[in-house]
């Protein structure tokens, strides 16, 4: 059984160094590992990218992450990287990392993701080159997180868990409005985590959606967004695959 624990938007700045630390402190007693779901600050400046370094340094448990697009506002989602990694986290776009969690190889594929929306209600590439190129990126980052989930799955990892920001499912938005779920999610990252295979989606950003969802190929998904969960992070138990079959998730401790 694999402890793992989840959390984004938790939107950091200076005025609110500390507040999650107590908690993120008793993660190694309830948690194998902790996974952030992007915006992580509120407009990914390397001071407040600092913040949030202070407050997941020296956990005792592996933290991987995925930037979210406040992450990004600044335009230095690279000096933000850099600043979270030498926090001690793993922070993913497009590539997978494989994490060892009380003995079990957890795998996590990860990329901030982007939106365009659902079946039936989505953007095509169709039109002018902006529209266009809008579709191609959010096609570009699910293709490099199937790739990343298809080499976990190579590596026999015990699990393999989807991490990005941007939602693969319209289940998980319920609550928000419906004219914004093309700019919260795309249904091309759910046909990745079907195609290459996981245990557990996890995402952010809706912070008015719901917390449980599930892809077309039955992966259950989870919005761990603050503002959802209501706590610094929830705790999920996924059982590690057997030699056949796949494995599966419990609900949140």
């Amino acid at each position: 059984m694999i402890r793992t624990a989840a959390v984004g938007d938790i939107h950091m700045a200076p005025e609110t160094q500390g507040t999650l630390r107590p908690a993120f402190e008793t993660l190694s007693e309830c948690a194998d590992l902790l996974l952030l779901a992007g915006d992580l600050t509120r407009h990914g400046t390397p001071e407040e990218a600092r913040v949030v370094a202070r407050e997941i340094q020296g956990l005792g448990v592996p933290v991987v992450a995925v930037l979210g697009n406040h992450d990004r506002h600044d335009d230095r989602p690279e000096e933000v990287t850099a600043i979270l990694e030498e926090a001690g986290a793993q922070v993913l776009e497009g590539r997978a990392v494989v994490v060892d969690c009380g003995g079990a190889r957890v795998g996590v594929a990860g990329t901030t993701g982007f939106g365009g929306g659902f079946v039936g209600r989505c953007a095509g590439e169709f039109g002018e080159p902006l529209m266009k190129e809008f579709v191609r990126y959010s096609r570009r980052c699910a293709d490099g997180l199937r790739m990343s989930l298809e080499q976990l799955g190579e590596q026999g990892c015990d699990a393999r868990i989807a991490l990005t920001h941007y939602s693969p499912v319209p289940d998980t938005l319920a609550g928000e409005p419906l004219e914004i779920y093309p700019f919260l999610g795309s249904y091309l990252l759910a046909e990745a985590i079907d195609t290459a295979g996981a245990d557990l989606a996890v995402h952010g950003h809706a912070h008015a959606g719901t917390e449980n969802g599930m892809t077309n190929g039955g992966v259950r998904v989870r919005n761990v967004a603050q503002p959802v969960i209501g706590r610094a992070f929830h705790v999920y138990h996924v059982h590690a695959r057997q030699p056949v079959g796949a494995g599966t998730v419990g609900e949140p401790t």
